[in-house]
């Protein structure tokens, strides 16, 4: 809350709830009105790419709860996907499981994989415990790459159109409308665990393990529960994700895909909510703008540059974003939204007045 805009919290209430002011329920409510008559204006790529964004911010919102509040470093986010994805893959092909079997099989692969990558980053820290996920990561592709292999998938396996009950999801409008309340669900989960004692504990074992511990944290147990809680949200997503392609292929959940959802992460703001669904949003889009941007240029030699081009600019925004605004996409918005509240009323710091 900016001081000097007038809006202050005054009790606990209030500054627990979700929302706590007027002007933001206007606001959150102007915003999903827009969402909802999207399709009514919206083109079908449009729709894609908006789908798109609510897929990656439910991934993005699995590596903040890891990452972002409990401070443990993941580079085998894309194993998680993978896991999610396959799950579906395999019962349907095996025993042509409904989504109502597949989903919870696919949160339960999820939760076993937290505990395997879990129980040893009790032992590590940093590189090692880094190196753990990733070694993990490889370990669910190779799986993947075996039942390819071995079943005669060479270039993937066919997931069928979600079917559960009377519930069709075969147009693009209806994926939208889908992924849009998975978004939302992911987005409320990851706010009211911010809020709740597990996610002030996350935060208190992300800043200093000791003085967490020394307060009477249970360290090990919020550890595993935030790798738990991180894997199961992911492969969700993943084995979303499998139904809206209607395909499932091991080249899709290459180390490049963790990369973006780390930049997602980074380039949002680390720790925040809002900076996981900005930073999907940006990471999303940003090939799409430079396709754009290179298309309307008409300069043909940029073409054979174009890939490494849009991934190169990951790495150089992340480079950019944690030496010149450690505080992301978030940061820059919180600065602005700061300055219209207090504007004319801005004050002059101490030490430039003197």
């Amino acid at each position: 809350m900016a001081y000097g805009s007038g809006a202050f919290r005054t009790t606990y209430e209030r500054d627990m709830a979700l929302v706590d002011s007027r002007p933001r329920w206007i606001a959150l409510a102007l915003f999903l009105v827009l969402l909802l008559l999207l399709p009514a204006v919206a083109s079908r790529f449009t729709l894609e790419l908006m789908s798109q964004v609510a897929l990656a911010a439910v991934g993005a919102l699995g590596l903040h709860l890891l990452t972002g509040m409990a401070g443990q470093v993941s580079l085998g986010h894309a194993g998680f996907l993978a896991a999610g994805a396959f799950t579906v893959g395999i019962l349907v092909e095996a025993i042509k499981a409904p989504p109502w079997l597949t989903l919870p099989a696919a949160a339960l692969v999820g939760a076993l994989l937290g505990l395997a990558v879990g129980i040893p980053s009790l032992r590590l820290r940093g590189l090692y415990l880094a190196l753990g996920t990733l070694a993990m990561h490889y370990v669910v592709v190779w799986i993947g790459s075996e039942y390819q292999a071995r079943y005669g998938f060479h270039t993937g396996v066919m997931v069928p159109t979600f079917e559960l009950g009377p519930l069709f999801i075969r147009s693009a409008v209806h994926w939208y409308y889908a992924l849009l309340a998975l978004a939302l669900a992911a987005t409320c989960v990851s706010v009211n665990l911010t809020r709740s004692r597990v996610g002030r504990a996350w935060m208190a074992v992300r800043d200093r393990e000791v003085a967490a511990a020394s307060l009477g944290i249970a360290v090990a147990r919020y550890k595993l529960l935030a790798f738990v809680a991180s894997s199961v949200m992911t492969s969700l997503a993943g084995a979303v994700w499998a139904y809206y392609r209607s395909f499932v292929s091991v080249e899709a959940f290459s180390f490049t895909l963790t990369i973006e959802y780390i930049a997602m992460v980074v380039i949002g703001g680390l720790g925040s909510v809002l900076g996981a669904l900005i930073g999907a949003a940006f990471v999303i889009l940003l090939p799409y703008l430079i396709d754009s941007v290179v298309a309307a240029l008409q300069v043909g030699e940029v073409q054979y540059y174009l890939f490494p081009l849009k991934f190169g600019a990951f790495g150089l925004l992340m480079a950019l974003f944690l030496l010149f605004e450690p505080l992301g996409l978030v940061g820059i918005w919180q600065r602005v939204r700061n300055w219209v509240l207090l504007w004319p009323l801005r004050y002059i710091p101490l030490r430039a007045s003197r």
